[in-house]
């Protein structure tokens, strides 16, 4: 680096380090300061590098050695600036969180003496061990040989003493063994044919982008309330647990004041996000008891979903310094809400544009139309893929569960917006429109946005809603990794985006006019997916009758969601798209059947271990103590006169010992089925197994438990009870 940009990276970390406590400086000082974002490297890089790593950021062209070499060593200066001692590549193998391997920057020279060292190489690419990862049958087991490459478009970051390179994860032969791979290949897919939509309507757009603004819900408990749940402890929720006499019925938590002890943390953590550039903005009490939220701003969807993942782990490692722990798990309590991670997307040009708000004339607002009803249709045509993107053990305790959206896959957008599109759809003649007809059409057009500004309600029961200038994806869960749904989302909307262009080429080609051809395409779709539109409540039994009438599919559970991927549309749609490859789709297969497999043979052991082990010892101690005074009484007073007095202990000795004889007798029923499952071969005979089998006698079991519950004495239960978890201050 020369003298004149070494001495201008110095100046900029002396500034930064005059910068004193959180509490004393404003948001807009240190937002973004522990990321070595665009503005950074501007400042850091010689004006060649940073063109050269400004392309790679916005064209995906690559960076050559030399400057690779530029680029490390002055984010390393950056970074040990900050007090960093070691770096990692910080990538998403396919287990649903991150993964980072440690090196130091240092390196001996001679006896005693040692340089910091980071060159364009280890930035670039490194190979982390890649045989513990899933890989879906990708490689054998002691094939080892994995590689992380960087990802210039998401910035590097600082935490504590760690510089953290965001980069994808690919196996030696080149497929794919992380989620952000697949989603950057989708992004690019969905971007590309944006842009060349866009030029029917406005030559000026040279660039789109896909956006993303999460809403990430959670739950706060107690550390020692939960260190003392070993159900919490192994997989995120209560498997046992009667409900409180007060839940959230009376919606006094919903928006309420924030409790003080809550409000440090949640400071804390958006301060440390804030430091890392992610833009959290939102903060507030959800409708269950000890339940929060937190929303940034929008985003490109590659960083939102990083920023996501990000904020995940901080919330995590900070909620343990206030004693807290957090669950992010989609249903931790029954009889209350779970946590969903509303997805809200949309497409943005480089010239500010939003490509789902409507406008203020007519030719905007076809704009608007093209892209609003093809991603309807992009919807009709994969449902059950959509379905599949959300597909989880977690997500299966709540969706339908009377807060979340059904597994039923529809889209609302509004009744103004349904009359719309219906008379779009009767309104273009089948031949040359007439000159009435087409001015009738942009007069109708043109009131889009006063249709919008009066249809202001939102339906919470849809999974996928349209909500003014952005679609929600309300149905994904709160642990998922959102470059799943993204993927999917962006890449069938790319396929149906490609397929309308060509549609309307073919029309312009004979003669028609521009905006006649766009129109008339858009009526074909209007009405071949009007099907998926559904304005009702997602959560009655109504919607379920009515939707099979309609032939939507309702994949209830999380195997037979799965077997969507294992169809030759899907493996056709993400080859052509060039997304996944059809061995990186059965991989990802496969690794979600493990995974949902895996989750529920854990519930199943930790539901039995707190049978045997807690409640029954527990139920039977307190059983003799009832037993004792029974016979005290008798002893006492007489058998006649001692049993009349103790009528009311011998109802409850009989009660607790039916309630005993059931839960074990299910226990062990259950156990033999899960030894059933696990000699089948076929992850997905498995699955539908422990699904069908093992998984189905979870309720019957925790009814028991939870009647012993309330028939125990309280200093002898074993467990924390949900009063005790969900009303903590």
């Amino acid at each position: 680096m020369s003298s004149s940009r070494r001495n201008a990276l110095d100046e900029v970390l002396h500034r930064e380090a005059q910068h004193t406590t959180q509490n004393e400086r404003r948001v807009s000082v240190y937002f973004g300061e522990n990321t070595f974002h665009i503005d950074k490297m501007r400042e850091c890089l010689t004006e060649e590098a940073y063109l050269v790593v400004k392309s790679a950021i916005e064209t995906g062209s690559h960076v050559d050695r030399i400057h690779a070499d530029q680029i490390a060593t002055a984010m390393k200066d950056w970074a040990i600036s900050k007090g960093a001692t070691h770096y990692t590549h910080w990538f998403q193998p396919l287990t649903g969180s991150t993964a980072e391997k440690h090196d130091a920057f240092f390196k001996p020279v001679g006896p005693g003496k040692a340089i910091e060292r980071f060159e364009g190489d280890l930035l670039v690419q490194q190979e982390p061990d890649a045989s513990s990862f899933p890989n879906g049958g990708i490689r054998n087991t002691f094939e080892a040989r994995g590689y992380t490459a960087w990802d210039p478009s998401s910035p590097a970051f600082v935490i504590g003493k760690t510089l953290c390179i965001p980069t994808i994860f690919i196996a030696y032969t080149g497929e794919a063994l992380d989620y952000k791979m697949p989603l950057i290949k989708a992004l690019a897919n969905v971007e590309s044919i944006a842009t060349d939509i866009c030029q029917y309507f406005d030559k000026n757009v040279t660039n789109v982008k896909a956006t993303l603004g999460w809403e990430q819900e959670y739950f706060l408990i107690d550390t020692a309330l939960f260190n003392a749940r070993p159900d919490l402890m192994m997989t995120g929720r209560a498997v046992f647990g009667h409900a409180p006499a007060k839940g959230q019925q009376l919606d006094d938590h919903y928006f309420g004041s924030i409790p003080e002890r809550v409000t440090e943390y949640m400071r804390e953590f958006e301060y440390e996000a804030l430091c890392l550039g992610i833009p959290v903005t939102t903060r507030h009490n959800e409708v269950a008891p000890n339940q929060f939220e937190c929303a940034p701003m929008f985003e490109e969807v590659n960083i939102a979903n990083d920023h996501n993942l990000l904020l995940m782990d901080l919330m995590e490692k900070i909620a343990v310094k206030h004693n807290f722990r957090v669950l992010l798990h989609e249903k931790p309590f029954a009889g209350i809400n779970g946590s969903g991670k509303h997805n809200n997307w949309s497409l943005g040009t480089n010239n500010g544009i939003n490509l789902l708000q409507p406008g203020k004339n007519p030719k905007s607002n076809l704009r608007f139309l093209t892209f609003f009803v093809n991603t309807i249709k992009a919807i009709y045509d994969n449902a059950d893929l959509l379905r599949a993107a959300i597909a989880s053990a977690g997500n299966d305790h709540r969706l339908g569960a009377n807060e979340a959206p059904p597994a039923i896959i529809s889209v609302f957008i509004g009744s103004q917006l349904t009359k719309m599109l219906n008379d779009l759809e009767e309104s273009i003649t089948a031949g040359k429109m007439t000159p009435e007809a087409k001015t009738e059409l942009k007069l109708n057009i043109g009131k889009i946005p006063q249709i919008l500004l009066d249809n202001t309600d939102r339906n919470r029961t849809s999974p996928f809603a349209f909500t003014g200038n952005k679609f929600e994806f309300r149905a994904v869960g709160s642990t998922a990794n959102c470059a799943q749904a993204m993927t999917i989302l962006n890449t069938i909307v790319a396929s149906q985006l490609r397929k309308f262009k060509v549609e309307v080429d073919a029309k312009i080609a004979k003669g028609e006019k521009k905006d006649e051809a766009i129109l008339k395409e858009l009526q074909k779709l209007i009405a071949e997916s009007k099907t998926i539109r559904f304005e009702g409540n997602g959560y009655g039994e109504e919607w379920r009758v009515e939707a099979e009438r309609r032939g939507l599919s309702n994949l209830v559970d999380t195997p037979r969601a799965l077997d969507v991927f294992a169809r030759k549309e899907v493996e056709e749609l993400f080859s052509e798209m060039g997304v996944l490859s059809p061995v990186e789709l059965e991989a990802r297969h496969e690794i979600e059947l493990e995974n949902y497999i895996l989750k529920i043979q854990i519930e199943a052991r930790i539901m039995g271990d707190l049978a045997k082990n807690h409640i029954i010892p527990a139920s039977i101690a307190y059983q003799n103590i009832l037993i004792q005074n029974a016979q005290g009484l008798v002893d006492l007073l007489g058998e006649k006169e001692g049993k009349e007095s103790a009528k009311s202990q011998l109802e409850l000795i009989k009660a607790i010992s039916k309630h005993v004889n059931a839960m074990n007798e299910k226990v062990d029923l259950m156990i033999e089925e899960r030894k059933k499952a696990n000699k089948l071969e076929s992850a997905r005979d498995m699955a539908y197994a422990y699904c069908d089998n093992v998984k189905a006698m979870f309720d019957g079991i925790k009814y028991h438990g939870d009647k012993l519950e309330i028939m125990v004495d309280d200093e002898l239960w074993p467990l924390p009870k949900l009063r005790e978890l969900l009303f903590t201050k």
